[in-house]
This record gives structure tokens, sequence and C-alpha cells, in this order.
């Protein structure tokens, strides 16, 4: 596949060169790190990245190529891929390897910068915050580009979740609990763990109505993960709202802050989110401390929880932010986290478990 020189240049007109796999064509987008070190696939497959630039701090992506069942929906919705290296081909793949990582990228239409020093760009989102950026493969008319990176940030006119979410109901499952899942770019993972509780599942649209969720009389609510601000979504959380009491009710990510905000609470943008597959968080009813699989940018503002019956239930141990919510009188909880891991650790699995149990 074709290569040429290619380049990073962020909105605070840092420049990180590398090798352009296979694209000449320019790309924007929020530029964000991941700290996974497997997972890959699973990462650039995952609808919560739409509309950002993912760096890979791990050096070497690709070793074992692609195999489909590991992907976390039918496309990437990433816009690029930043690595420090990545595995050139076949020779150096998975005995599970259906095709290599250039390869899935190149169908997909997903630009590729290589050989970058992610540790440099790494620590300069650290310091400096998610940043726009735009990929390119020339520098000519530098402050053009300045501006498109500048601009990069922006979100789509409805917003990110409203471009990865299904357009019509999918039915899911036999028998059981009858579960709603609402998708605002939901992971497989998760749509894999209630289907193993035994669960019945519609997977509806993110712009469902409370009187359509109500129409299939289920007997809990989760709500997806997703990418962008949850206030761009004003939709659900009054969805969500009309629902709250009314059902069982769990939250994932992007559904967790959204519960939030249904219940009257406050969100705010962190300074580089968390992303990667050993965030370790703290159970404030055990004391138990897990390692967790985390995505997102945006978190829930604590001072703004003092609401009557809610109270926390994890919190963040590297920078004491709220990783999760549960009610004392209602049924609903909800986790900034990923319990289905994938990639990650699967210390909070049981997650699961207790959302039955609220509905039992």
């Amino acid at each position: 596949m074709a290569k040429q020189r290619g380049y990073l240049v962020l909105e605070n007109e840092a420049v990180f060169g590398g090798i352009l796999l296979d694209n000449t064509y320019q790309t924007r987008g929020e530029v964000v790190f991941n700290t996974s070190m497997v997972g890959y696939d699973q990462v650039i497959s995952d609808p919560s990245y739409a509309g950002q630039i993912v760096v890979m701090t791990f050096p070497l992506i690709g070793n074992y190529g692609i195999n489909a069942n590991n992907l976390e929906s039918d496309h990437p919705c990433l816009r690029a891929l930043i690595t420090r290296e990545i595995c050139p081909g076949a020779d150096y793949g998975h005995y599970q390897q259906e095709i290599t990582l250039e390869e899935y990228l190149h169908y997909h239409h997903i630009p590729c910068l290589t050989g970058v020093d992610t540790r440099a760009l790494t620590k300069m989102i650290r310091t400096r915050g998610t940043m726009g950026g735009i990929l390119v493969d020339s520098l000519d008319n530098k402050e053009e580009l300045l501006q498109a990176a500048r601009l990069a940030l922006q979100p789509p006119p409805q917003g990110y979740v409203m471009q990865v979410s299904r357009k019509a109901v999918t039915r899911l499952g036999a028998g059981g609990k009858r579960l709603v899942l609402i998708d605002f770019g939901v992971k497989k993972s998760i749509v894999t763990a209630l289907l193993k509780q035994g669960c019945e599942i519609f997977i509806v649209p993110a712009s469902v109505s409370a009187r359509e969720i109500l129409a299939f009389n289920p007997d809990g609510v989760v709500l997806s993960n997703g990418p962008g601000d949850p206030l761009d979504c004003p939709y659900a959380i009054q969805t969500i709202a009309e629902l709250i009491g009314r059902m069982p009710i769990f939250g994932i990510c992007l559904g967790h802050q959204l519960l939030t905000l249904a219940l009257g609470g406050k969100t705010y943008k962190m300074p580089f989110g968390h992303r990667g597959g050993n965030h370790p968080v703290k159970d404030m009813q055990t004391g138990r401390v897990f390692i967790t699989s985390q995505n997102h940018g945006y978190a829930v503002d604590e001072k703004s929880l003092c609401i009557p019956g809610l109270k926390l239930s994890f919190i963040n141990l590297n920078d004491r932010s709220v990783e999760g919510i549960i009610h004392k009188e209602l049924a609903l909880m909800s986790v900034q986290f990923h319990p289905e891991a994938a990639p990650g650790p699967e210390d909070t699995a049981y997650l699961f478990d207790d959302f039955m149990a609220m509905i039992a």
C-alpha cells in the first residue's frame, strides 16, 4: 500500500511528522490518546470515538491483525489513527487474524499516521488538554491548516450520537426479562453481556421517545455508551427524565452522564479524559478497588449530586472524579466505566448481575 510523508497539525501550532498509510486526503478531529496495551481492534471500532483522531500510546499496534469477532461495530467511526509503529503485514499475524490492521483501515478509508513520537504527543495533550487537529500530507498554507484544526472541535449540527445510532429497532434474544437498550453508539460487547443474562433485548434509536419505550412493556432500560457531549442530546435527557421511577434504569458511560442530567445534575468537559484499560475506581460501599476500562471526555460534576436519594457509588482514584451513582429509593444505577470491558479487565462485570437483581 502507498506510503508518503504526513503531518498532524494541532491548533496550538505544534506539528508532528510521520508516514501516512495509503491516504492523501485531509481529515480533522479532536486529538485524544488511549493507553490500552491490547485491544486496538476494539478501540478503533468503538462508536464512542466518532469525530476523534485517536493516538495509541503503546508503541506497537497491529501485531495480531483484525478478527471480525473482536470488533465493537460494523465500521469504525474515528477520524484517524496515530501510532508509533504499525505492524507491517501478514508475516507477523495471529492465528485468528483475518486481515491486517492496514488492510482494515484501508477498506474503511481511515487514515493512519505512523512513525510519530506518540510519547511527546501524549505529554503535550496531558499538559495542554485535548485539542483540535488536522492530518495532512503537506504543510502548505499553514495558517489555513491551523484554522481548520481549531474548527475540528465543533460537533455536527445534531451531535455525534445521531451519526452513530441505529435508525430502526433491532430485536435480539427471546424469553427472560425484556430490556430496551437505547443506542447512543452502543458497543457490541454490551449487547453480548446482556444476552448472557438471558434477556430479550429491543435496541432502539437514540431519538426514541418515552412513549415508544413504554410500548415495549420492558422490565428495564439500559442507556448505552456513545460519543460527544451529553448536553448535545436534549431529546435523550427528556426521554430518560420521563422514564425515571417507572422502571429500573442502568446507564453506562454516556448513559451515566445522561441519567445524571435527567436527574438534575451537571456534567463538564475533562482536560484530556479517561481512555484506557487500567483506571482504578473505588466502590464507596465496600471500599474495594477495581481496575476498569474507560473511554470518555466528559464527567459528572460531584457538586451537582445534591439530589434527594442519590448517592455516589464509585469514585476514580486517580483524579477523584465521579465513576458511578445509585439511588436509595428509585431503581436506577449508572457507571462511567465499562463493566463489559472490551478491551480491558472484567473486574466489574458483576454489575450486569446487580442490574438484573434490581429488576427482579
